[in-house]
Protein backbone atom coordinates (compact mmCIF):
# COMPACT_ATOMS: atom_id res chain seq x y z
CA UNK A 1 0.00 0.00 0.00
CA UNK A 2 3.01 2.14 0.86
CA UNK A 3 4.86 1.79 -2.41
CA UNK A 4 1.28 2.42 -4.46
CA UNK A 5 1.33 5.53 -2.53
CA UNK A 6 4.77 6.52 -3.21
CA UNK A 7 4.08 5.95 -6.41
CA UNK A 8 0.99 7.70 -7.05
CA UNK A 9 2.42 10.75 -5.47
CA UNK A 10 5.80 10.50 -8.07
CA UNK A 11 3.28 10.95 -10.96
CA UNK A 12 1.34 13.24 -9.67
CA UNK A 13 3.64 15.58 -6.89
CA UNK A 14 1.23 18.35 -7.06
CA UNK A 15 -1.64 16.08 -5.91
CA UNK A 16 -1.41 15.77 -2.00
CA UNK A 17 0.13 19.08 -1.48
CA UNK A 18 -3.36 20.74 -2.88
CA UNK A 19 -5.64 18.24 -1.35
CA UNK A 20 -3.50 19.34 1.63
CA UNK A 21 -4.16 22.44 1.13
CA UNK A 22 -8.02 22.29 0.20
CA UNK A 23 -8.50 20.47 2.95
CA UNK A 24 -6.73 23.25 5.41
CA UNK A 25 -9.17 25.69 3.95
CA UNK A 26 -12.11 23.36 4.62
CA UNK A 27 -10.90 22.73 7.97
CA UNK A 28 -10.33 26.64 8.41
CA UNK A 29 -14.34 26.91 7.60
CA UNK A 30 -15.06 24.57 10.77
CA UNK A 31 -12.97 26.00 12.88
CA UNK A 32 -14.13 29.54 12.33
CA UNK A 33 -17.17 27.36 14.30
CA UNK A 34 -15.39 25.88 16.83
CA UNK A 35 -14.15 29.67 17.48
CA UNK A 36 -17.73 31.40 17.84
CA UNK A 37 -19.66 28.71 19.17
CA UNK A 38 -17.82 26.21 21.88
CA UNK A 39 -16.73 29.36 24.25
CA UNK A 40 -20.49 30.27 24.06
CA UNK A 41 -21.22 26.09 24.74
CA UNK A 42 -23.05 26.00 21.85
CA UNK A 43 -23.38 22.94 19.40
CA UNK A 44 -20.91 23.02 16.52
CA UNK A 45 -23.29 20.90 14.62
CA UNK A 46 -26.41 22.11 14.63
CA UNK A 47 -27.88 24.60 13.55
CA UNK A 48 -26.09 24.79 10.17
CA UNK A 49 -24.04 27.84 9.04
CA UNK A 50 -26.49 30.94 9.25
CA UNK A 51 -25.97 35.22 8.38
CA UNK A 52 -26.30 37.30 11.65
CA UNK A 53 -29.67 37.77 9.92
CA UNK A 54 -30.94 34.15 10.79
CA UNK A 55 -31.12 32.89 7.51
CA UNK A 56 -29.15 29.78 6.68
CA UNK A 57 -26.06 30.05 3.97
CA UNK A 58 -26.45 28.05 0.85
CA UNK A 59 -23.62 25.72 0.41
CA UNK A 60 -22.43 27.79 -2.66
CA UNK A 61 -21.42 30.92 -0.41
CA UNK A 62 -20.39 28.73 2.02
CA UNK A 63 -16.79 28.15 0.07
CA UNK A 64 -13.81 28.67 1.83
CA UNK A 65 -11.59 32.05 1.40
CA UNK A 66 -13.90 32.32 -2.00
CA UNK A 67 -16.85 33.15 -0.84
CA UNK A 68 -15.41 36.38 1.37
CA UNK A 69 -13.62 37.27 -2.24
CA UNK A 70 -17.01 36.96 -4.31
CA UNK A 71 -19.44 38.45 -2.08
CA UNK A 72 -16.96 41.36 -1.04
CA UNK A 73 -16.91 39.92 1.98
CA UNK A 74 -20.56 40.75 2.41
CA UNK A 75 -23.14 38.53 3.46
CA UNK A 76 -26.01 36.98 0.68
CA UNK A 77 -28.87 38.15 2.65
CA UNK A 78 -30.45 41.64 1.35
CA UNK A 79 -29.38 43.38 3.85
CA UNK A 80 -25.86 42.94 2.59
CA UNK A 81 -24.45 43.03 5.92
CA UNK A 82 -20.67 42.92 6.11
CA UNK A 83 -18.55 40.09 7.76
CA UNK A 84 -15.36 40.31 9.43
CA UNK A 85 -12.01 39.88 7.12
CA UNK A 86 -11.29 36.95 10.30
CA UNK A 87 -13.48 34.53 8.50
CA UNK A 88 -11.41 33.91 5.10
CA UNK A 89 -7.95 34.93 7.20
CA UNK A 90 -8.55 31.91 9.18
CA UNK A 91 -9.65 29.55 6.17
CA UNK A 92 -6.33 30.68 4.37
CA UNK A 93 -4.11 30.50 7.59
CA UNK A 94 -5.35 27.05 7.98
CA UNK A 95 -4.22 26.15 4.29
CA UNK A 96 -1.05 27.93 4.40
CA UNK A 97 -0.26 25.55 7.24
CA UNK A 98 -1.78 22.35 6.66
CA UNK A 99 0.30 22.50 3.56
CA UNK A 100 3.70 23.76 5.10
CA UNK A 101 3.36 20.48 7.04
CA UNK A 102 3.09 18.43 4.27
CA UNK A 103 6.17 19.82 2.42
CA UNK A 104 8.05 19.46 5.43
CA UNK A 105 7.21 16.37 6.87
CA UNK A 106 6.46 12.89 5.90
CA UNK A 107 2.98 11.68 5.90
CA UNK A 108 2.52 10.70 9.19
CA UNK A 109 4.29 13.40 10.71
CA UNK A 110 2.29 16.04 8.30
CA UNK A 111 -1.29 14.60 9.68
CA UNK A 112 -0.05 14.93 13.15
CA UNK A 113 0.87 18.30 12.15
CA UNK A 114 -2.70 19.10 10.98
CA UNK A 115 -4.53 17.84 14.16
CA UNK A 116 -1.95 20.46 16.37
CA UNK A 117 -2.06 23.28 13.96
CA UNK A 118 -6.05 23.08 14.52
CA UNK A 119 -5.72 23.14 17.91
CA UNK A 120 -3.20 25.75 18.05
CA UNK A 121 -6.06 27.95 15.91
CA UNK A 122 -8.84 27.42 18.13
CA UNK A 123 -7.09 27.60 21.09
CA UNK A 124 -5.37 31.22 19.81
CA UNK A 125 -8.71 33.02 18.78
CA UNK A 126 -11.08 32.04 21.44
CA UNK A 127 -7.91 33.23 24.03
CA UNK A 128 -8.08 36.34 22.26
CA UNK A 129 -11.47 36.95 22.25
CA UNK A 130 -12.64 35.70 25.75
CA UNK A 131 -9.30 35.10 27.46
CA UNK A 132 -10.13 31.05 27.97
CA UNK A 133 -8.99 28.02 26.47
CA UNK A 134 -11.57 25.32 26.95
CA UNK A 135 -10.32 21.82 28.12
CA UNK A 136 -11.40 20.55 24.85
CA UNK A 137 -8.23 22.00 23.93
CA UNK A 138 -5.75 21.69 26.24
CA UNK A 139 -6.37 18.54 28.24
CA UNK A 140 -7.77 16.79 25.22
CA UNK A 141 -5.03 17.98 23.31
CA UNK A 142 -2.67 16.52 25.53
CA UNK A 143 -4.28 13.42 25.59
CA UNK A 144 -4.76 13.28 21.94
CA UNK A 145 -0.99 14.11 21.23
CA UNK A 146 0.12 11.05 23.25
CA UNK A 147 -2.02 9.00 21.66
CA UNK A 148 -0.96 10.50 18.17
CA UNK A 149 2.77 10.06 19.21
CA UNK A 150 1.91 6.49 19.76
CA UNK A 151 0.11 5.82 16.77
CA UNK A 152 2.68 7.97 14.15
CA UNK A 153 6.62 7.56 15.83
CA UNK A 154 7.82 10.06 13.51
CA UNK A 155 6.19 12.94 15.60
CA UNK A 156 8.86 12.72 17.61
CA UNK A 157 11.22 11.60 15.15
CA UNK A 158 11.61 8.09 16.07
CA UNK A 159 12.48 5.08 14.31
CA UNK A 160 13.42 1.45 14.87
CA UNK A 161 13.44 -2.09 13.70
CA UNK A 162 10.62 -2.67 16.31
CA UNK A 163 7.70 -0.73 15.22
CA UNK A 164 6.29 -1.16 18.84
CA UNK A 165 9.44 0.32 20.19
CA UNK A 166 9.01 2.96 18.30
CA UNK A 167 5.68 3.77 19.06
CA UNK A 168 6.66 3.33 22.77
CA UNK A 169 9.54 5.69 22.86
CA UNK A 170 7.59 8.47 20.71
CA UNK A 171 4.68 8.18 22.96
CA UNK A 172 6.97 8.37 26.68
CA UNK A 173 8.55 11.90 24.85
CA UNK A 174 5.17 12.95 24.24
CA UNK A 175 4.24 12.51 28.29
CA UNK A 176 7.31 13.50 29.43
CA UNK A 177 7.43 16.61 27.37
CA UNK A 178 3.85 17.50 28.68
CA UNK A 179 4.59 17.07 31.97
CA UNK A 180 8.00 19.22 31.76
CA UNK A 181 6.47 21.98 29.93
CA UNK A 182 3.11 22.34 32.11
CA UNK A 183 5.45 21.88 35.76
CA UNK A 184 8.05 25.13 34.21
CA UNK A 185 5.61 27.24 33.11
CA UNK A 186 3.28 26.46 36.29
CA UNK A 187 6.81 27.49 38.38
CA UNK A 188 6.64 30.37 36.51
CA UNK A 189 3.49 31.63 37.07
CA UNK A 190 4.01 31.10 40.56
CA UNK A 191 6.67 33.08 40.92
CA UNK A 192 5.34 35.75 39.01
CA UNK A 193 2.04 36.20 41.18
CA UNK A 194 4.55 36.40 44.03
CA UNK A 195 6.18 38.67 42.71
CA UNK A 196 3.67 40.93 40.92
CA UNK A 197 1.12 40.47 44.10
CA UNK A 198 -1.24 38.99 41.72
CA UNK A 199 -2.31 36.31 39.65
CA UNK A 200 0.32 36.04 36.68
CA UNK A 201 -0.63 33.52 34.69
CA UNK A 202 -3.94 31.01 34.17
CA UNK A 203 -4.21 27.86 34.47
CA UNK A 204 -5.55 27.53 31.42
CA UNK A 205 -1.89 28.12 30.15
CA UNK A 206 -0.50 25.02 31.83
CA UNK A 207 -2.71 22.63 30.49
CA UNK A 208 -2.32 24.65 27.77
CA UNK A 209 1.56 24.06 27.35
CA UNK A 210 1.01 20.22 28.42
CA UNK A 211 -1.20 19.63 25.13
CA UNK A 212 1.93 21.75 23.09
CA UNK A 213 4.85 19.57 24.96
CA UNK A 214 2.71 16.20 24.17
CA UNK A 215 2.98 17.97 19.81
CA UNK A 216 6.51 18.85 19.97
CA UNK A 217 8.17 16.79 22.95
CA UNK A 218 10.11 19.17 26.48
CA UNK A 219 12.60 21.27 23.68
CA UNK A 220 9.36 22.40 22.13
CA UNK A 221 7.28 23.33 25.30
CA UNK A 222 10.36 24.98 26.84
CA UNK A 223 11.34 27.05 23.38
CA UNK A 224 7.53 27.77 23.50
CA UNK A 225 7.59 29.22 26.39
CA UNK A 226 10.18 31.53 26.05
CA UNK A 227 10.18 31.66 22.31
CA UNK A 228 6.62 32.23 22.47
CA UNK A 229 7.60 35.54 25.22
CA UNK A 230 10.18 37.15 22.96
CA UNK A 231 7.10 37.18 19.75
CA UNK A 232 4.64 38.37 22.21
CA UNK A 233 6.62 41.00 23.01
CA UNK A 234 7.68 41.95 19.50
CA UNK A 235 4.14 41.84 18.63
CA UNK A 236 3.36 44.40 21.00
CA UNK A 237 5.84 46.74 20.30
CA UNK A 238 4.54 46.52 16.60
CA UNK A 239 0.61 46.77 17.49
CA UNK A 240 1.95 49.96 19.40
CA UNK A 241 3.74 51.71 17.19
CA UNK A 242 0.82 51.24 13.83
CA UNK A 243 -1.68 52.57 16.80
CA UNK A 244 0.95 54.98 17.59
CA UNK A 245 0.65 56.04 13.52
CA UNK A 246 -2.61 55.51 13.49
CA UNK A 247 -3.58 58.33 15.93
CA UNK A 248 -1.22 61.08 14.58
CA UNK A 249 -3.30 61.88 11.51
CA UNK A 250 -7.38 61.58 13.08
CA UNK A 251 -5.83 63.61 15.82
CA UNK A 252 -5.53 66.29 12.90
CA UNK A 253 -9.84 65.51 11.94
CA UNK A 254 -12.12 67.76 12.57
CA UNK A 255 -14.66 66.82 15.14
CA UNK A 256 -17.42 66.85 12.34
CA UNK A 257 -15.04 64.26 10.47
CA UNK A 258 -14.60 62.50 13.43
CA UNK A 259 -18.24 62.29 14.50
CA UNK A 260 -18.88 60.83 10.68
CA UNK A 261 -16.67 58.51 10.92
CA UNK A 262 -18.13 57.36 14.33
CA UNK A 263 -21.41 56.41 12.52
CA UNK A 264 -20.16 54.54 9.42
CA UNK A 265 -18.18 52.40 11.78
CA UNK A 266 -19.63 48.42 11.11
CA UNK A 267 -20.39 46.87 14.57
CA UNK A 268 -18.38 43.75 12.98
CA UNK A 269 -15.73 45.23 12.30
CA UNK A 270 -14.43 47.55 15.89
CA UNK A 271 -12.02 46.34 16.95
CA UNK A 272 -9.43 47.91 19.87
CA UNK A 273 -7.09 50.92 18.97
CA UNK A 274 -4.87 49.80 21.57
CA UNK A 275 -4.24 46.82 24.22
CA UNK A 276 -5.39 47.84 27.73
CA UNK A 277 -3.26 49.61 30.07
CA UNK A 278 -1.89 47.42 32.88
CA UNK A 279 -4.88 44.76 31.85
CA UNK A 280 -4.14 41.11 31.62
CA UNK A 281 -2.56 40.03 28.25
CA UNK A 282 -3.33 36.20 26.30
CA UNK A 283 -0.71 34.79 26.68
CA UNK A 284 -2.03 30.99 25.32
CA UNK A 285 -1.66 33.44 21.26
CA UNK A 286 1.87 33.66 22.24
CA UNK A 287 2.49 29.91 23.26
CA UNK A 288 1.06 29.26 19.98
CA UNK A 289 3.06 31.13 17.87
CA UNK A 290 6.30 29.47 19.67
CA UNK A 291 5.21 26.26 19.17
CA UNK A 292 4.12 26.44 15.66
CA UNK A 293 8.00 28.07 14.86
CA UNK A 294 9.48 25.09 16.74
CA UNK A 295 7.09 22.64 15.10
CA UNK A 296 7.73 23.90 11.65
CA UNK A 297 11.30 25.19 11.52
CA UNK A 298 13.27 25.60 14.15
CA UNK A 299 12.99 22.42 15.94
CA UNK A 300 16.23 20.58 14.68
CA UNK A 301 18.15 23.73 15.84
CA UNK A 302 16.57 24.14 18.87
CA UNK A 303 17.00 20.54 19.85
CA UNK A 304 20.83 20.67 18.83
CA UNK A 305 21.38 23.54 21.17
CA UNK A 306 19.55 22.21 24.27
CA UNK A 307 22.07 18.99 23.25
CA UNK A 308 25.19 20.56 23.18
CA UNK A 309 24.34 22.38 26.24
CA UNK A 310 23.60 19.23 27.91
CA UNK A 311 27.17 17.76 26.50
CA UNK A 312 28.95 20.62 28.24
CA UNK A 313 27.37 20.61 31.70
CA UNK A 314 27.54 17.09 31.98
CA UNK A 315 30.73 16.22 29.85
CA UNK A 316 31.22 12.13 29.44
Amino acid sequence: MLEDFFAFNELFPWFFPSLSFILGAITGSFLNVCILRIPLEKSIISPGSHCVCGRSIPWYHNIPILTWIFLRGRCHCPERRPFSIRYPAIELLTAILFLTCWLLFPPGKALCGFVFVAILICATFIDFDHMIIPDRFTIGGFLLGIFLAFLFPSLHDRESFLPLLASLQSGILAIVGGLIGSALILWIGILGSMALKKEAMGFGDVKFIAAIGAFTGWQGAVFSIFGGALIGLLGVVVWRAINLFRKAPESKATPEKSQVNEKNMSSEDDVAEELPEGGMVSFGPMLAAGALVYFLFLDYWVDQYFADNAAFLFPG
